[in-house]
């Protein structure tokens, strides 16, 4: 259509999001029925930070309603690596996991391939990285793309946006997304202090970070296998299996730090 204006961002529908006036086209998938209903009940729950839907249209997208904003594409620029930026996104994502407790997770089905493994009891959005948040005057206030949202724990969905806000990653890395040397421990003491995490979820926090970087990268690597040509590209960009094996040592070393900062 003449008057679709595409968006960009992404890497699982990259090139296939566009904007038509006030709404948004993307792919619909398997699970986009129950991503309708939870979004829906989420608004009725007073949460405005996510998307409402508007149906399904007959070549077979998904319809929702555009949030005004600015999204942080890579190469990050300054104003969304900003410690208040990232306060702040940690800050929507609990008044979301908020929202989510009250509408609980009956009848819901989701994708498991960034499911939290140990699951959980309210959905969680799972892919929060800066290309999913909407911000104004550099402070977040919608999240979007809930493809990958499936039930979990809080913690588990909270240390997945901090390894891609923080980001808990090496320096070698970061750079090529436009990150510049920061403080990442203290960052990730402000994402624990601005989501209000108690004792024992930064203990589990550090813990479920452990877990996803030592499983390095396999929701990218099955990607690629398959023969996703968005996933094979950004696979090879980023330097393939060394980035993820990089990382992991990394890790290794830098934890110790990050339990300081957190303490």
């Amino acid at each position: 259509m003449s008057d679709e204006a595409p968006l960009e961002g992404g890497v699982a529908n990259a090139g296939k999001v566009v904007r038509v006036g006030a709404h948004v086209l993307r792919p619909s998938n398997r699970h986009t029925a129950s991503i309708h209903r939870f979004l829906h009940a989420l608004r009725e729950t007073g949460f405005e930070g996510a998307p409402l839907p508007l149906g399904v249209e007959r070549d077979g997208r998904e319809r929702l309603e555009y949030i005004d904003g600015d999204v942080g594409l890579p190469p990050y620029p300054g104003w969304v690596r900003r410690d208040e930026a990232l306060a702040s996104i940690a800050t929507l994502l609990r008044r979301f996991h908020d929202a989510a407790w009250r509408v609980g997770i009956a009848g819901f089905a989701g994708s498991d391939e960034m499911a939290d493994p140990a699951g959980g009891v309210l959905v969680c959005h799972n892919d929060v990285c800066l290309e999913n948040v909407v911000f104004r005057d550099g402070v977040a206030v919608a999240l979007l793309d809930f493809d990958f949202a499936a039930p979990g724990r809080v913690v588990y969905d909270l240390a997945q946006m901090a390894r891609m806000c923080v980001p808990i990653d090496d320096d070698v890395n970061a750079p090529r997304l436009g990150w510049e040397r920061s403080d990442k421990p203290a960052r990730l003491r402000l994402v624990a202090d601005a989501y209000g995490l108690d004792g024992a979820g930064r203990v589990a926090l550090l813990d479920v970070l452990s877990a996803s970087i030592e499983q390095g990268g396999a929701f990218v690597r099955h990607r690629v296998e398959a023969g996703d040509p968005n996933f094979v590209r950004m696979w090879t960009e980023m330097g393939g299996q060394a980035r993820f094996d990089r990382r992991r040592r990394w890790w290794d070393e830098a934890r110790i730090r990050f339990e300081g900062a957190l303490a």
